[in-house]
C-alpha cells in the first residue's frame, strides 16, 4: 500500500501543478508527505495548539485524521505576489495600492495576509485539482486547513498560507462519519 499512497500522493501534486492558475503564473509551492513519522509529528502538534483555540474539538478531530492517514499533500502561496489584475476583490482599486498600502500580518497557527484574491483562488483550484485526482483514483482525502496551518508552523511548507490533503486507503472513509470530541471531554482528560 506505502507504493499505492506514494504513486498517488505524486499525482496529486502533478494535478496541482498543472492546475489553472491566474496569468499562468505559477507561485504555489507543494510538498508531499508519506512518512507515519512526519504525520504523527504533524498531529501531536495539533493536539497541542488545540487549548489555545475556541476550536480545540475541531483541532483534536482533525489531529486524528492527520495521524490515521497515509500521505499528506500540502499546496501554499509561495509569496504575497498579486495576480495584476486590477479587480479590487482584495479591498484596493489597483493592485500597486494593494502591494503598497497592505500591512501583512502573521497569525499562530494561521496564515500571513492580506493576499490577492486571485491567488487565494489558484490555492483552492490547485487544491481542487489534487483532491478530484485522488478521488478518481477511489482514495479516500479531505482538504483542510488545520493541518496546513501547523505544517506551515514546523517548517514542512514555506509559504504564505497552507492546506493539506491527507489521504487514506482504508475500508471506510477516515474523513467522513468524523467523530469530534465534546469539548466537556477534552476537559477532562486535561484534568490531572
Amino acid at each position: 500500500m506505502q507504493q499505492t499512497i506514494e504513486t498517488v500522493i505524486n499525482l496529486m501534486a502533478a494535478s496541482a501543478v498543472t492546475a489553472p492558475k491566474a496569468g499562468g503564473k505559477d507561485c504555489l509551492e507543494i510538498v508531499a508527505l508519506t512518512s507515519s513519522d512526519d504525520l504523527k509529528r504533524i498531529a501531536d502538534e495539533m493536539r497541542n495548539y488545540a487549548p489555545n483555540s475556541s476550536k480545540a474539538n475541531y483541532w483534536h478531530r482533525d489531529a486524528t485524521n492527520t495521524e490515521n492517514a497515509q500521505g499528506l499533500l500540502l499546496i501554499g502561496l509561495a509569496g504575497a505576489v498579486t495576480a495584476g489584475y486590477d479587480c479590487g476583490g482584495c479591498g484596493y482599486r489597483t493592485c500597486n495600492d494593494f502591494e503598497q498600502q497592505r500591512e501583512m500580518k502573521d497569525f499562530e497557527m494561521g496564515y500571513s495576509g492580506p493576499h490577492c484574491i486571485m491567488r487565494m483562488m489558484d490555492i483552492g483550484v490547485a487544491l481542487s485539482s489534487a483532491a478530484k485526482a485522488a478521488s478518481l483514483l477511489n482514495i479516500d482525502n479531505r482538504i483542510q486547513q488545520r493541518v496546513g496551518a501547523v505544517a506551515r508552523a514546523l517548517g514542512y511548507i514555506e509559504c504564505e498560507v497552507a492546506m493539506g490533503i491527507p489521504i487514506s486507503i482504508s475500508g471506510k472513509s477516515i474523513f467522513y462519519d468524523r467523530k469530534t470530541p465534546l469539548k466537556k471531554d477534552l476537559a477532562k482528560q486535561s484534568r490531572p
